[in-house]
């Protein structure tokens, strides 16, 4: 009798472990999910990546959206449940994320040669998606001759009235320095001085009286088009954008332009990793990125791209000949050791 209830036990316990691991193989083997910041970016990509993936590869991709809340994914790997893959990142949040360990280190022997990619966009946990540019723009409409350098940027008496700018140390400073004559190759040598900070924001001080602060990317343009500013500081994507849907006349002033990076990453511990790495070499290949790069006027990260951009198209992307020969690549290591300090006195400045 014992034997028959002892055995009875086994089994049923026996059951109850199939039954637990047959839950268990659904959530590992769920779909690939990719992340990205929504809105006309993530629907290019929509038509550019996920959906000819999925026919090439018969690979399932979920999409979701977010906000950058780096929180997020640091909660996922805490407690295992990870249910993002491929999560697309700018370059700050990227390299952090990898010092951190939330981010898979890519095996790049399944992506592409790293030969193939313009310089920065192979990193240990990051692909390089786009790159986008901080220019500066004006209505060509209303100014005829206008500015072609940071430097004439400040020049209020030559070209009157408001200027705006964004409400942050980084790229603010450095634009600042180049204003003031600091060569493109020192700008972040200097800024690493307290001399070098001061003179920033002492160059800032002679502008200040003139600036109208701005936070999110569509500002610049509104308030180009309002006539609440004469220039701006803004993101080139952007001002391409309103261009075309409104049929505005906005310079675009490439020369000193700062530009950076977003990223393709992988969370660590995905489920998904050998399917997102798959992905990820698909968006690599410049076939694929040039579909992206044919919609929305960012620059591509794949040598070759450029032969398969219309022609109307390729002088308003970034990586355009001659677009970034007086660029300043935006220092992620600079902002990752100073960015506090230098966030903190920016915003007491701001409020003086």
């Amino acid at each position: 009798m014992k034997e028959r209830v002892m055995k009875s036990c086994i089994l049923s316990l026996a059951a109850a472990v199939a039954a637990c691991a047959l839950c268990v193989v659904p959530a590992q083997s769920r779909d690939l999910t990719i992340v990205g910041w929504g809105g006309t970016t993530q629907a290019a990509h929509k038509v550019a990546y996920f959906d000819p993936f999925m026919k090439e590869t018969g690979i399932k991709i979920v999409e979701d959206s977010w906000s950058g809340e780096m929180a997020k994914i640091r909660g996922m790997v805490e407690t295992g449940d990870i249910t993002w893959d491929v999560v697309q990142v700018e370059a700050p949040e990227m390299f952090q994320g990898c010092e951190e360990g939330v981010f898979e280190t890519l095996d790049w022997s399944k992506i592409t040669d790293k030969k193939n990619l313009v310089d920065g966009a192979a990193a240990d946990c990051g692909a390089g998606v786009l790159i986008w540019s901080t220019v500066f723009s004006y209505d060509a409409d209303v100014i005829k001759n206008g500015p072609k350098t940071w430097a004439e940027f400040w020049d209020v008496k030559k070209w009157p009235g408001k200027r705006g700018m964004r409400r942050g140390a980084k790229m603010t400073l450095e634009i600042a320095l180049l204003a003031d004559g600091v060569p493109r190759e020192d700008v972040y040598k200097t800024l690493a001085t307290k001399a070098g900070v001061d003179r920033a924001f002492k160059k800032l001080d002679e502008l200040k009286p003139y600036i109208v602060w701005w936070k999110a990317g569509a500002e610049p343009q509104q308030r180009l088009a309002a006539g609440d500013v004469v220039m701006s500081m803004a993101y080139n994507a952007w001002v391409t954008r309103i261009n075309k849907e409104e049929k505005r006349n906005f310079a675009i002033i490439w020369d000193g332009n700062l530009y950076s990076m977003d990223y393709w990453t992988i969370v660590k511990g995905s489920p998904n990793v050998d399917k997102a790495l798959k992905f990820i070499s698909f968006a690599m290949r410049p076939d694929r990125q040039a579909v992206f790069f044919n919609k929305i006027a960012y620059g591509w990260t794949a040598k070759g791209t450029g032969k398969f951009i219309d022609k109307d198209m390729l002088p308003l992307l970034p990586t355009a000949k001659g677009h970034l020969d007086n660029a300043l690549m935006t220092s992620v290591e600079f902002w990752l050791d100073n960015g506090e300090s230098l966030e903190q006195r920016f915003q007491a400045w701001v409020a003086k």
